[in-house]
C-alpha cells in the first residue's frame, strides 16, 4: 500500500480504505479462484494495483466519463481505476464467469458503487464508452478490431476518446499500424520501481 501512497498522496479517506481492503480480499479470493498467479499475490499492490493506476497518470478522467475494461480478469485495471475515479462509470467484462464473480464480490465488499462487472466477451459488448482500457489482453490490432465499435463520438475529456492499454515487452510490431497516432509512454516515467521497466501505457485515439 505504501507504493500507492507514494505516487498518489492526495487520496481521500474512502479511497485509502478501499485500496487497503483489496490486499486481504484478493488474497482470500485467490485461494478459492485463481485470478492472480499464486506466486504473484504477494506483489498485488505493485504488480496489479499500481500497474493499473499508471492509467490514472496518463489520463485524468472527468466526472461522468464512461470506461469499459475489456478482459478484466480479476478486476485489473478496472477496480483500482474505479476507486481512483469515483465520479466516473466503469463496466468490467470478461469471458470467464469465475473471474467476474471475484470482481463482483470484491466491489461489493469495498462498497464500490460506480463499477459493474459482467461475464461477456468483447465481441458481444455493444455499448458506447468514452474510453476502453485493458491490460495485456491481446495484440493491439486484434483489440482495435473488437473495440472500435464501442467508442462514443461525444467527447468529455481533454484527451480524445479511445483505447488506453497496458503492455510490456517488445511492442514495436503491434503498434506499427498505429505509429502515426499512438502514444507509447514508459511507465517508468512515473514509477521508479524496477518491475515497471519495459512496461508501457499505450493510448490510441479512435
Amino acid at each position: 500500500m505504501e507504493e500507492i501512497l507514494k505516487y498518489f498522496p492526495g487520496l481521500t479517506e474512502t479511497q485509502r480504505k478501499q485500496l487497503e481492503a483489496l490486499g486481504a480480499l484478493y488474497t482470500e479470493w485467490n485461494a478459492k479462484i485463481n485470478v492472480i498467479s499464486r506466486k504473484d499475490i504477494e506483489n498485488l499492490y505493485e504488480h496489479h494495483i499500481l500497474h493499473s493506476l499508471s492509467i490514472a497518470k496518463m489520463a485524468n478522467f472527468r466526472p461522468g466519463t464512461t470506461i469499459l475494461d475489456i478482459g478484466t480478469g480479476g478486476g485489473f485495471p478496472g477496480v483500482p481505476l474505479a476507486i481512483m475515479f469515483p465520479e466516473c462509470n466503469f463496466k468490467l467484462i470478461d469471458g470467464t464467469g469465475k473471474k467476474i464473480l471475484v470482481v463482483q464480490e470484491v466491489a461489493k465488499a469495498i462498497g464500490l458503487k460506480n463499477c459493474t462487472a459482467m461475464q461477456l466477451r468483447g465481441e458481444m459488448e455493444n455499448g458506447k464508452y468514452d474510453f476502453v482500457v485493458s491490460r495485456a489482453v491481446m495484440q493491439l490490432p486484434d483489440l482495435m478490431k473488437i473495440i472500435t465499435k464501442n467508442i462514443s463520438k461525444k467527447q468529455r475529456n481533454a484527451l480524445p476518446n479511445g483505447l488506453i492499454c497496458l503492455k510490456g515487452g517488445d511492442i514495436q510490431q503491434e503498434v506499427y499500424p498505429y505509429r502515426h497516432i499512438a502514444e507509447v509512454t514508459p511507465i517508468s516515467n512515473w514509477f521508479d520501481e524496477e518491475w515497471f521497466k519495459g512496461k508501457n501505457v499505450i493510448y490510441v485515439p479512435i
